[in-house]
């Protein structure tokens, strides 16, 4: 079997793979990019917040993503029952840019893969990982290319940016049951046709279902006119709803008031898809030889579309910890990465439990906010759940709990 060389080998040419092989690009370390699709392809995940916005500065990508076109997005509404608030992500605690994009997925990823190649970083689509040896001093890859034949890859060292794909957890049985409980979502893009002038496009609008707290919508809108819709619930939940999922989400659209005023002239014109069980995680995040990226290490729920910004930033974490090694320092990866990196995942977990207990719905409807507090809340929804010097970063689980005890109806 033919086999090849390279320093760092990257799964996945997505956000985190994108983002990791320029940063090491730029340091001079040699990257090679293996990707099963071709791109662009479909994928969810499509609200950016603006952290991760940061770590598209930081690999040079900023000005692509400026140029591509995308929708503007300035922060999140949320309704439930009549109530309205929003979130001005420009109006947080944490210093850091303030605005973002909401993006379809497929030209998203495309943007920043074709960068990573203007940069010098090679990416070879269809390329898909069969199997993965540790044994030996190096790492090795047995890969498939698109005609079937099949090459080993050796190693320095290997990052798994494969999402979904979660390819290293598989192949070396890592995962681990996620703390969260099993939930699925329906969603399609539809031509929305919002005619009301009161409607924010510049905002992900997050509905919660008027008779199900734990069940929620989202409507993304992007600069073509048309929106990603979905429904999240327990599986449970969507057994009293028609098989054909278009159906289904059109009916739950119309059980929400403020929906179904919205989306009363929307057309349905794309199949659905569904994803289910998302919620994952590891028994480890890195070793010496591999440390896993975005959502192959761990996903927690789309609610507040945290899955880019975590993504990214495991890119960065990992890949200061990765130069630092090949240059020859002693690194300790459960230290530097892993622990740093969970920082801002937990007070994330944090805020996802409490969205679907209720305490943060009580918070963020509360209808006479401190706007300090607001401010703090806002700089977690904009993604810097990494920022100490927020008191509701460093002890998310106290401070939403005593926060909620005020607000509580």
């Amino acid at each position: 079997m033919k086999m090849e060389t390279t320093q760092v080998a990257i799964i996945g040419a997505g956000p985190s793979g994108a983002i990791a092989a320029a940063l090491l690009n730029q340091k001079g370390i040699d990257v090679l990019v293996l990707e099963k699709a071709t791109f662009p392809r479909f994928s969810i995940g499509e609200s950016l917040l603006p952290a991760c916005m940061e770590s598209i500065r930081a690999a040079g990508m900023l000005d692509a993503v400026n140029q591509a076109g995308f929708q503007f997005k300035n922060g999140a509404a949320f309704s439930h029952r009549g109530r309205y608030v929003n979130f001005d992500f420009t109006d947080k605690f944490s210093i850091g840019i303030g605005t973002t994009f909401q993006v379809q997925r497929g030209q998203f990823d495309k943007v920043l893969a074709d960068d990573a190649e203007r940069q010098g970083v090679t990416i070879r689509y269809q390329h898909e990982i069969e199997s993965v040896e540790l044994d030996g001093d190096k790492p090795r890859l047995i890969v498939k290319n698109q005609n079937g034949d099949a090459y080993t890859l050796a190693a320095d060292f290997i990052l798994d940016a494969s999402g979904f794909g979660r390819v290293l957890p598989r192949l070396l049985e890592l995962e681990t049951p996620s703390c969260l409980p099993p939930r699925q979502a329906i969603f399609t893009h539809i031509v929305d046709n919002i005619e009301d002038s009161q409607y924010d496009r510049d905002k992900i609008l997050i509905s919660v279902h008027p008779e199900h707290h734990d069940v929620w919508y989202w409507l993304i809108p992007f600069s073509n006119g048309t929106c990603s819709f979905g429904i999240v619930g327990e599986p449970a939940f969507f057994e009293r709803y028609p098989d054909n999922h278009i159906e289904a989400i059109r009916q739950l659209a119309a059980e929400e008031p403020r929906l179904a005023v919205l989306l009363a002239n929307a057309e349905y014109p794309n199949p659905s898809g569904q994803i289910g069980g998302y919620s994952a995680n590891v028994s480890t995040l890195a070793t010496n030889k591999f440390a896993l990226l975005g959502n192959a290490g761990e996903f927690l729920d789309p609610v507040f579309s945290s899955g880019v910004t975590i993504a990214m930033k495991s890119a960065e974490l990992a890949t200061e910890v990765l130069a630092r090694q090949l240059a020859g320092e002693d690194v300790d990866w459960a230290a530097d990465y892993e622990q740093p990196l969970l920082k801002g995942i937990d007070t994330f977990r944090c805020y996802v439990e409490g969205w679907y207990t209720g305490t943060l719905q009580d918070v963020i409807f509360y209808p006479r906010p401190d706007t300090k507090v607001k401010q703090m809340i806002c700089s977690i929804l904009a993604g810097y759940a990494w920022d100490q010097d927020n008191p509701y970063v460093k002890e998310p689980v106290r401070r939403l709990n005593a926060l909620a005890s005020i607000c509580a109806p």
